[in-house]
C-alpha cells in the first residue's frame, strides 16, 4: 500500500480522517513553526536559507525570493535556478509544485495544488494535482494557478488571471477563467 504522501501526489482522494493523516499534520506543524523565521528574514540569502530548510532541498544562489512567502506544507516544492518570486506568494503544494529554471513569479501569486470533492459526503477529503511551471514562464501579479495546471515554456499569465487549464508554450493568457490572448513569436 502506498503511504499518504504518495497517495496525495498521485491525486487519490485522501480523507482528513485517514489513519496516516497525522504524518501530514507533522509536516504542516514543522512548516508552521519555521515560517515566522522565514518571513522575518532580512536578506535574500536568509530567505533562501530558511525556505531551503522548509522544502528540504537547497535553493540555488541564483534564485531570489522575497518575504513574506507562504506555504502550508513545503516538502513538495521544487525550485530551479534563476527563479524570481516576488513578495506575498502562497504555494499550497501537497500535490507538488515544480518551477523550472528562469521562471518569474509576480507578487501575491497563488499556486494551489489542493482541492476538495464536490460531493458533500466526500468534501472533507483532499484531491491534489501537481502544478508545473516550465522554463522562462512569467506569472503576473495576483494570478491564481489551480490544481493540475502546466504553464508552458515562455508562456505569460496576465496579472489577476485564474488559470484552470494548461497553457501552451509561447502563449499569453488572461482573465477569469484565463483564455488565450495571443501567441508570442520569437
Amino acid at each position: 500500500m502506498k503511504d499518504i504522501f504518495e497517495r496525495l501526489k498521485a491525486g487519490e482522494l485522501v480523507g482528513l480522517d485517514d489513519p496516516e493523516f497525522m504524518k501530514v499534520n507533522e509536516v504542516v506543524n514543522r512548516t508552521l513553526s519555521l515560517s515566522p523565521a522565514l518571513n522575518a528574514a532580512t536578506s535574500v540569502d536568509e530567505v533562501r536559507e530558511k525556505l531551503s530548510d522548509i522544502i528540504g532541498s537547497q535553493i540555488d544562489n541564483s534564485t531570489t525570493i522575497f518575504a513574506p512567502f507562504y506555504t502550508n506544507f513545503g516538502r513538495f516544492i521544487n525550485i530551479g535556478k534563476h527563479i524570481f518570486i516576488n513578495h506575498a506568494c502562497s504555494f499550497l503544494d501537497m500535490g507538488g509544485i515544480t518551477l523550472d529554471d528562469h521562471v518569474l513569479i509576480g507578487p501575491k501569486v497563488n499556486l494551489i495544488t489542493e482541492n476538495h470533492p464536490l460531493a458533500p459526503t466526500d468534501r472533507r477529503g483532499m484531491l491534489c494535482k501537481p502544478i508545473l511551471i516550465k522554463r522562462n514562464a512569467w506569472i503576473g501579479a495576483g494570478a491564481i494557478i489551480l490544481p493540475g495546471v502546466t504553464i508552458g515554456e515562455n508562456a505569460v499569465v496576465a496579472a489577476g488571471a485564474v488559470v484552470s487549464k494548461d497553457v501552451a508554450d509561447n502563449t499569453v493568457v488572461g482573465g477569469v477563467p484565463a483564455k488565450v490572448l495571443r501567441t508570442i513569436f520569437q
